[in-house]
């Protein structure tokens, strides 16, 4: 997102790493907007991770999210905020949802059990969003991003996304020479991926064109199985090894594919296609120190 702000000229920036501040405190959380008075904010901050996290730290994902999401909105309503951009996800979305996802199938069914208390937070957070409207006039819009990767991810194997988890899985086969990659699931659940760099884009194209209470979808329009997906890592990575799955692993939710209607109609589309944003995200990856060491056991 400061990437994003800086190419587009935008210079005068405020942010805090968590160490920095602690926004599940609320008591931090207004003493910083009392004293910076910022009148646009981006709430991208939020406990996150993959399948694995999600499902072993249920109560961390449910309890830290909703304390961020609603100590950042009600202080930026208290602070006059003039705009507010609040991060949700895709897997708000119900588990069996007709694909593509419409904005509009909302609510409508069951989430996914692995990540059903983060969904509930990001749930929360859009309705939130859509309640200081209501009440209080606020001009507080919500973006339902898809799966991103890209630079400075998320590495740790029992942390990060299915991107992040593929490059760094095939990248140490490669050096360790490993004859093969193990996977979680079946490999036939398919996901959508979007380079960070265009997830950036469209929010700040929201942030200065949209207006509206309900949130909208930011993603690609198009999906691959995790099979492809793990292919096309492999062929960047230049593993020569084979791909096997552990079925006895969860898939997840089967599809999650987002309908860009809504954004399309409004003139913005991604611009960054997968094999693009695969090597930059390799290319990045590869500046890490652990990356080009063998992992220890």
């Amino acid at each position: 997102m400061v990437r994003c702000l800086r190419r587009n000229g935008f210079d005068n920036l405020l942010f805090r790493t968590s160490k920095e501040l602690d926004l599940s405190r609320q008591a931090e959380v207004e003493k910083f907007f009392t004293n910076e008075g910022p009148e646009y904010v981006f709430l991208a901050a939020a406990r996150v991770g993959g399948i694995m996290a999600n499902n072993t730290y249920r109560a961390e994902f449910i309890y830290t999210n909703i304390m961020i999401q609603s100590n950042v909105i009600h202080s930026a309503w208290k602070a006059g905020v003039k705009k507010l951009l609040f991060f949700s996800s895709s897997c708000v979305y119900p588990r069996e949802c007709a694909q593509p996802m419409k904005e509009e199938y909302l609510w409508t069914g069951k989430l996914e059990p692995t990540n059903e208390p983060y969904a509930v937070a990001k749930l929360a957070g859009m309705s939130m969003c859509k309640a200081y409207n209501d009440q209080y006039g606020a001009h507080f819009i919500s973006a339902v991003p898809t799966n991103l990767y890209g630079m400075n991810d998320n590495y740790d194997p029992e942390q990060s996304h299915v991107m992040a988890a593929l490059i760094d899985k095939f990248h140490r086969a490669k050096i360790e020479k490993n004859p093969s990659v193990i996977l979680w699931g079946t490999g036939t659940p398919r996901r959508e991926l979007m380079y960070v760099d265009d997830a950036a884009e469209a929010a700040l194209f929201l942030m200065m064109n949209y207006a509206g209470k309900e949130p909208v979808n930011v993603g690609l329009g198009e999906d691959l199985t995790i099979r492809e997906l793990a292919e096309a890592v492999r062929d960047i990575v230049g593993y020569q090894g084979d791909i096997q799955f552990d079925t006895s692993k969860p898939d997840g939710i089967p599809q999650k594919l987002l309908d860009m209607s809504n954004l399309h109609s409004m003139g913005w589309k991604a611009q960054i296609p997968l094999k693009q944003g695969l090597m930059k995200a390799y290319d990045w990856y590869l500046n890490l120190p652990f990356s080009t060491r063998p992992k220890q056991n």
